[in-house]
Formats: structure tokens, sequence, C-alpha cells
């Protein structure tokens, strides 16, 4: 199955997989709150072990102090194209819950679970005519002394959100990486009853 993005997926799959890449060419145009509500309305819906929901997003709409704040704590690299962004969002998940006995416990999968809520929160963002790029490189400690985090929850990236502008917008070295990449197939990364290198 070949995509207009170029992407080609060899088994059967939704289109709207291949739709969701993660563009840096951004218009900047303001986004609707109403709008980011249905991204985050799409998270709300990932599943979670205990359905415990230990994801925490944390925003900013461009130009806003939230924003700045956000942007300030982004790696150099990402702060080359990020300005851009419609919205900036931080994602959080909560390492520790209480259990029936009101103990505080590891939440094992509060990684797995948040990751989850990403994706249905990116796969949404397509669906209303945005894109999301996450970023790692971002100044944890920052982010948690600025936004307040407190512990028992770690902070674990944060995303762009905005429309695709033209590559041309970009530096230079940037525009020539702005396609959607390619990924490992199939056969790499599943496999029946044993594990795989």
């Amino acid at each position: 199955m070949t995509h207009p993005t170029g992407r080609i997926a060899d088994h059967a799959i939704s289109p709207v997989f291949l739709d969701r890449w993660s563009p840096r060419a951004f218009t900047g145009e303001a986004m609707p709150q109403a709008t980011l509500l249905s991204l985050f309305e799409a998270a709300r819906w990932a599943p979670s072990a205990a359905n415990g929901q230990p994801w925490r997003f944390i925003y900013g709409h461009r130009g806003t102090p939230a924003f700045d704040a956000i942007y300030d704590a982004l790696d150099d690299g990402n702060r080359r194209w990020a300005d851009k962004a419609s919205v900036l969002v931080v994602i959080v998940s909560q390492t520790h819950r209480k259990n029936a006995d009101g103990e505080m416990r590891p939440a094992y999968t509060h990684a797995f679970d948040t990751g989850a809520a990403w994706a249905y929160f990116a796969l949404q963002a397509i669906h209303a005519g945005y894109h999301a790029h996450g970023m790692g490189g971002i100044d944890r400690a920052r982010l948690t002394d600025v936004l307040g985090i407190p512990d028992g929850f770690r902070v674990e990236a944060a995303a762009a959100i905005g429309k695709i502008a033209p590559k041309e917008t970009l530096p230079e070295d940037l525009m020539k990486r702005e396609v959607p990449s390619t990924r490992k197939p199939v056969a790499e990364f599943a496999s029946e009853g044993r594990f795989i290198a």
C-alpha cells in the first residue's frame, strides 16, 4: 500500500497511520482551544493498566507565557523550529500511585500507558488537520521546576502541534530532513515464540 506521503505499508492498515509524521515546518497560526481539547479528549480514551490513567499534559498556546516557558526548556535543535508551533505540550506520567491500603507504590506501566495516550493525541491531531511532533530534546529538570510538577511524576517528552507550512520556511539543513520517515519492516521487531535481536 503506497500512501501520498511516499510511505509504503507492507500489510493492510488504516491510512491514518501513514498520514501521521513529525514535521518541523509549521505555520504558527492560532489553534482553537476547542480543537486542542479534542486532542486531549482522544488521549483520555487511551488504554491504561487498572484504568490508572497516569498521563498529564501541560500546554501553552503560541504567544502566551505558558508557551514561552516550555519553549525555553527545549534543546537548541528544537528551538530552531518549534517557535512556529501553534501549541507546545509537555507530557508527564505518574510514576507512583496509592494501592488499596493507601501505600504509594511504583506504577510500572506509567510510561507505557502515557505513550498510548500520546499516540491517541497525535492521531487525533491528524484527524483535526494538524500534526504533532514529539520531542525528547528537552530540559526535564527545568520543566519539572517551572511547571510545578510534584514528586511521583516524571516529564516524558514535549510536543509541538501545528499546521504544516512549506518546508522552505525552515533553515536549509532542516529543509532537507522535512520528509516523512520510513520504518523497519515488521519482521525486524515482531517474532513468534522467541526474542529476535
